[in-house]
């Protein structure tokens, strides 16, 4: 009898904290704390749902990320790079998802097709956000209106700034009426495309690029691998900086990566710097674009001198030529 009783009980606590813990690290959950919050008109403490979606702290993508189809001829201004990234981001989703970024396109007379389309997009993208400026000055409120809606947008961007702090996509996110959350995912994709777009080099233009990035046969493991990054040919010694401010997140040696750094660039964007011969920099120390970081080598699993580059988005690698205007040689016979 007494085993039975036991067992009910440990059964009711289980159930209890199977409940609890759905209703504080679920989306459901967060989707309930921020129904009853904003019913009962209180402040609530769920996470936005795009912190469900991966691990990376503030923003997130959930969706695979879509590249550009076609090369840039030039350096993309700062909202060049915002367009690009919301054209990108829509071209990503489907149809469904697009729908209040086709309501606010069809006020300015401008059809979804033109927007997702690899030549004339990034230019409808440009006209749409800057439709949105008036209402929405922040780059953050204006891409949330895009994939939200003009209205949960407006909402949410006038309880965030009645709360005060930094109006960032979390603090959007955080507002937004109950069913719109997921929603702003495509916010967070244009953000870190765009934050893309706008990086620099780490070394010189010229440096020319010895592997690119996809696969290829390892050259020290000699089997087929995915290449995460660009490998630059550079003597060891050659300065190497950061394409944008950020924060160390990781400046370690290991046998494969030899000396390495890493950098949080914010929107879910980080790089790394591999094969260092010296780390100038460490974990936590804000870091500003052009600073020196850092001196090439050949550290860890490496077959000469150069830098191997990694650009992540959301813990994604991509490809940072991609997202570059000039246009390097590569050399099969150079080292890796």
């Amino acid at each position: 009898m007494f085993s039975s009783r036991a067992r009910g009980l440990l059964d009711f606590c289980m159930a209890v904290l199977c409940v609890w813990t759905a209703y504080h690290h679920t989306p459901a959950g967060a989707l309930v704390r921020k129904a009853s919050a904003w019913a009962f008109s209180t402040q609530s403490t769920a996470r936005p749902l795009l912190a469900f979606y991966d691990g990376m702290t503030g923003t997130t993508l959930a969706a695979p990320m879509v590249a550009p189809e076609v090369s840039l001829v030039r350096a993309l201004t700062s909202a060049e790079a915002l367009a690009w990234g919301t054209h990108l981001a829509l071209k990503g989703m489907d149809a469904r998802a697009r729908a209040p970024a086709t309501a606010l396109a069809q006020e300015q007379g401008i059809s979804m097709s033109t927007l997702v389309d690899p030549v004339e997009g990034p230019v409808a993208a440009r006209r749409l956000l800057s439709g949105l400026a008036e209402d929405f000055p922040r780059e953050e409120a204006r891409v949330t209106a895009v994939f939200v809606g003009r209205v949960p947008a407006r909402y949410a961007q006038e309880r965030a700034e009645a709360e005060g702090g930094a109006l960032t996509l979390e603090a959007l996110s955080r507002q937004l009426p109950p069913g719109f959350e997921a929603a702003s995912v495509g916010a967070a994709q244009a953000l870190a495309l765009s934050t893309a777009f706008g990086l620099a080099w780490p070394v010189s233009e010229g440096a020319r690029v010895t592997s690119p990035f996809g696969e290829r046969n390892h050259p020290v493991l000699g089997t087929r691998k995915m290449h995460t990054g660009v490998d630059l040919g550079v003597p060891t010694g050659t300065a190497v900086a950061a394409v944008a401010e950020g924060v160390v997140r990781r400046a370690s040696e290991d046998s494969v990566n030899g000396r390495v750094l890493v950098l949080d660039h914010g929107r879910g964007v980080t790089t790394a710097y591999c094969h260092n011969s010296e780390l100038l920099v460490r974990v936590g120390e804000q870091v500003t674009r052009g600073q020196l970081i850092a001196r090439s080598g050949n550290t860890g699993r490496s077959t000469g001198p150069h830098l191997h580059y990694q650009l992540e988005l959301a813990s994604r690698p991509m490809d940072p030529l991609k997202f570059r205007a000039s246009v390097r040689t590569v050399s099969q016979d150079a080292p890796f």
